[in-house]
């Protein structure tokens, strides 16, 4: 198949979405965070530079080697590893290389490799994925990078992490019995760290969850802002710039974390729905793909990354709107940061791999 046939038999629909949140994304950006328009614009550009790269090349069978699987696997747990040991300390964590200009988070290209590996693994034994042994080396995998990624300590990319493996087992036929299991190991899993490896800020962060007016201007701080920010953009909001707790900085990680509340003070109701719409029109059309795939790793791979991408965005906008503990995640394709950008790129770019090489 020539490359002008694998672009015709992309998902073009996948793309419209991703420049829908791309836009958004810049606008957020250019509105919160000026001096990051550029940065992010680059890496936008690199993005789907390197999506076009991998839709261009049928990837099925080099993926679905166990020596390509276990490599990148192994990649990740060494670079997850070592960053607790040689990277910078940089808001009370080890998750960042910083080379020169740039920072790499491992934890992203984790994830990745986290949903290749249960792809290949659980895509070989799928008829035999309702066996304990099956679930317990499943849990092995996500094991070893969310608990390197949680002593780093960035719980939120372990929480993640756990909620794919969850989302595996719920789409691999397990039965209900040994889901519960798998719920209640990663219940007893959170139980631990909460009595052993979560450090005094985080167990504030979580008390501050429950109790949404304890310390308003410390550990609430962020939610409350983000709050008023969401409230006083209305239906449609303050227009680009005019957004009083964006622009007077009461409003923390407005490009990142945040930038769902930046974008509701803003652009208002209509302007979140748009973006979430975009957003989960492309978690559904990664669904479709995944469904309509002719092998069981190409729907692992493609259900996984919907996973993924579903998992950051309940997270992120949960967050924004006191729903959900803040667990600095970001929200895909919108939050300014390259790492993310990228890795999430490369999922992408596997799918129109995926998705030009089908016979749908």
């Amino acid at each position: 198949m020539n490359f002008f046939a694998r672009l015709r038999r992309q998902d073009w629909l996948l793309y419209g979405s991703l420049f829908f949140l791309a836009a958004g994304s810049l606008i957020g950006i250019a509105s919160s965070a000026r001096e990051l328009f550029l940065i992010q614009l680059m890496w936008f550009i690199a993005a789907f530079a390197f999506i076009f790269v991998l839709a261009s090349i049928d990837l099925r069978a080099l993926m679905s080697y166990r020596l390509v699987a276990f490599g990148v696997y192994i990649l990740s747990l060494a670079l997850l590893a070592s960053a607790l040991f040689f990277a910078p300390i940089i808001r009370h964590s080890r998750g960042w290389f910083v080379l020169g200009p740039l920072r790499f988070q491992p934890a992203e290209f984790g994830k990745v490799a986290l949903i290749w590996i249960l792809a290949y693994y659980l895509a070989r034994r799928h008829i035999g994925i309702a066996h304990l042994g099956t679930l317990f080396k499943s849990f092995v995998y996500v094991a070893l990078p969310a608990g390197l990624v949680f002593l780093e300590p960035d719980w939120g990319s372990a929480m993640v992490m756990g909620g794919v493996w969850i989302g595996f087992l719920l789409v691999s036929g397990i039965r209900w019995r040994h889901l519960a299991f798998g719920l209640l190991t990663f219940l007893i899993v959170g139980i631990l760290a909460w009595n052993f490896a979560l450090a005094p800020y985080q167990k504030e962060r979580v008390f501050g969850f429950f109790n949404p007016n304890y310390d308003p201007l410390g550990i609430n701080y962020s939610v409350s802002q983000a709050k008023i920010a969401i409230g006083s953009g209305g239906l449609w909001g303050k227009g680009f710039r005019q957004g009083t707790q964006t622009q007077l900085g009461y409003l923390t990680e407005p490009a990142t974390d945040f930038i769902f509340a930046t974008i509701a003070e803003e652009w208002g109701l209509i302007g979140i729905l748009f973006i979430s719409g975009a957003f989960l029109f492309l978690v559904l059309r990664i669904i479709r793909l995944g469904l309509k795939s002719e092998d069981n790793f190409s729907q692992f791979m493609c259900l996984g990354t919907a996973i993924l991408f579903l998992t950051e965005f309940i997270f992120n906008v949960g967050s924004n709107l006191g729903l959900l503990p803040v667990v600095g995640v970001t929200f895909p394709f919108l939050s300014y940061g390259g790492s993310s950008l990228l890795t999430k790129a490369m999922l992408v770019g596997i799918i129109q791999s995926i998705a030009a090489t089908s016979s749908f």
